[in-house]
Formats: structure tokens, C-alpha cells, sequence
């Protein structure tokens, strides 16, 4: 277990609100560098990969910061890993959105649009459902609220992988875990004490691993 403050690596590509995950992060006492760089990733116990926009630029800034494989590599070694929002959806095999996309590959299923009846973005304050148990969503409220943003949404293969649903015209994996690797759809950042929480449960996780 890590003794020292965990370091973690917020993925800067560009593609997300960094300062608020990363003051976010450090409120639960991690060091947190913000940046694109592979070595930060070789210092790293931990990576956080945020996320708002669509899903085939994220994958080709990723590819021309040279990090797409080596954040295969780190999740498939099964090294802590927590996606965000579209950081989330960046973690399964393929997104429809503008297109047939290929994602990092973390977890089978893919991210899929909102019904046209549905007002769109998905924007707000929502539930969370327990799913499959997790060390995710460990001592936070019985159906916490969470802030959401979204226009996709991902769709697992396995159930098993999800370990939380909401719902929004019809209910959706909002959070999926197996092992130390996570995503959720909604922006703890933003989500208050139970927000913080979870965050604080990933910390937990990088410190064990470390």
C-alpha cells in the first residue's frame, strides 16, 4: 500500500474541464499532474481520463499524443483506471456516434444514441441504481444523486460490468467497474459530498495497488 500522497495522471487531450477534476482529486489527497505526457504516465499509480465532446476526435487526440496504446496497456494490466464521462464511454469497444468508432476496448458493448423523443443533452441532477457490487460506489448515500451531461450513452455487453444504472427515458449503465478499472457517465466533480466519495474510493484503490 502507498504511504505517500498516490500520484495520479489527468489526461489533458484537449477534451474536458480540467481544473475542477483535478482540484477535485487533490481535495481526497492525491498529487495530480495534468498532462498528455508518457512519462507522467510511467510515474503514475493511477489514471483519471475526463472527457466532454464527441467520441472520434477524443480517440484521435489520444492517437496523436501517442497514448491510446499505452492506455491499453495500463488497463489491460488491470492498473487503476477511472473514465469520466466521456472518458467513460472512451473505455468500450466501439461508439455509433457520427459513425462507427473503435474505443480503448476495456469493456465489450457499445455507446449508443438517445432516443429522438428525448431532449437532449441528458443535463442534471439524477439517480443512481445499485448494480453489480463495487468498491465504487462503497459509503455513499442509498441512491445518490449525481450531475449528468451526456448525449450517448454506453451499453455493456456484460452485466456484471455495471455498477450502477440511471435512468432517462429508459434506464442505462451509468457507472461500470471490474477490478481497479471504472467509468462513470455523470461528473463526481461536480456532484457534491457523494461525488467526492466516490473519488475518494478510487484513491483507495490506487493506494492498494501501489
Amino acid at each position: 500500500m502507498i504511504a505517500r500522497p498516490p500520484r495520479l495522471l489527468l489526461v489533458d487531450y484537449g477534451m474536458g474541464n480540467l481544473r475542477s477534476a483535478a482540484k477535485a482529486l487533490e481535495a481526497q489527497g492525491a498529487r495530480v499532474e495534468v498532462t498528455a505526457s508518457r512519462a507522467a504516465l510511467r510515474r503514475a499509480d493511477g489514471v483519471v481520463l475526463p472527457g466532454d465532446g464527441a467520441f472520434a476526435p477524443a480517440v484521435a487526440r489520444l492517437k496523436s499524443s501517442r497514448l491510446f496504446e499505452p492506455l491499453q496497456a495500463w488497463i489491460a494490466a488491470g492498473r487503476p483506471f477511472l473514465g469520466i464521462c466521456l472518458g467513460m464511454q472512451l473505455l468500450f469497444d466501439e461508439s455509433e456516434e457520427f459513425g462507427l468508432h473503435r474505443g480503448l476496448g476495456a469493456f465489450p458493448g457499445r455507446v449508443v444514441a438517445y432516443p429522438r423523443n428525448l431532449r437532449v443533452p441528458h443535463m442534471g441532477w439524477n439517480r443512481l441504481e445499485p448494480g453489480a457490487p463495487s468498491w465504487l460506489l462503497r459509503g455513499l448515500s442509498p441512491r445518490p444523486w449525481m450531475y449528468f451531461v451526456h448525449s450517448f450513452f454506453p451499453v455493456p455487453t456484460r452485466r456484471k460490468d455495471i455498477a450502477a444504472w440511471t435512468g432517462y427515458g429508459k434506464r442505462f449503465a451509468s457507472a461500470v467497474a471490474r477490478g481497479a478499472v471504472a467509468g462513470v457517465q455523470f461528473h463526481p466533480e461536480k456532484s457534491q459530498r457523494d461525488g467526492q466519495r466516490l473519488l475518494g474510493n478510487f484513491l483507495t484503490i490506487v493506494r492498494r495497488f501501489g
